[in-house]
């Protein structure tokens, strides 16, 4: 029988992933309603969210030090609670360089990037709530498929939108800050499709 107090590690990778999917909201929020004025404070809460989920990935990793049979190997455990906290760094970074680079005007589109990345992280929570649940699941393989799905959307999006930047633009500065933003953003959705892969990983495994 479990006991009570037995601690649960897909429980708690819910939980952080629930973090990158906050992030993910706080960006396209962000984005959407923009105030350049407001871009520092912006950050400062996204690093808010991010420091906390750094709290969760460090609980997961010092109960894994203490634990003498996990669910999965710890090597699993380790790559996919890393591999969830990569995504809410990836979003907290978007915003970063925005900061950094002083933009003060979003590029037409950029919140359809910042939309996917919202959806994408919903795909992700959804995807490790059903987890708990990989011996028996009946829809844990299209949830990796779906997250799959997602960054290829993702994938394309960034293709035609720099591609319409160098086709609208010449000045060198807005060059280089929009391309390097663009890559960020797209990078966030690769982020997510690594944490459907390492599941993958994990299900073929243990099957």
């Amino acid at each position: 029988m479990k006991r009570k107090n037995d601690y649960n590690y897909f429980e708690e990778f819910s939980k952080l992933s629930q973090f990158s999917y906050d992030l993910a909201v706080n960006l396209h929020d962000t984005l959407s309603n923009f105030d350049s004025s407001k871009i520092t404070q912006k950050v400062k809460v996204a690093h808010q969210i991010e420091h906390s989920a750094d709290v969760a990935k460090h609980e997961i990793m010092n109960r894994l030090v203490k634990e003498f049979l996990p669910p999965i190997e710890r090597e699993d455990i380790t790559t996919l609670t890393q591999s969830i906290d990569d995504v809410s760094d990836a979003i907290e970074d978007v915003l970063i360089h925005i900061d950094m680079f002083n933009i003060k005007k979003i590029r037409p589109s950029i919140t359809k990037f910042t939309e996917l990345i919202k959806t994408c992280c919903k795909a992700m929570v959804d995807l490790l709530d059903e987890f708990k649940n990989f011996k028996s699941s009946k829809t844990l393989r299209d949830k990796i498929i779906e997250m799959n799905r997602l960054e290829e959307e993702g994938d394309s999006l960034y293709y035609n939108m720099v591609k319409k930047l160098y086709q609208t633009s010449s000045d060198p500065i807005d060059l280089m800050c929009w391309t390097t933003i663009l890559h960020r953003l797209e990078r966030c959705c690769d982020a997510c499709e690594d944490v459907a892969d390492i599941i993958e990983s994990i299900v073929m495994k243990n099957s």
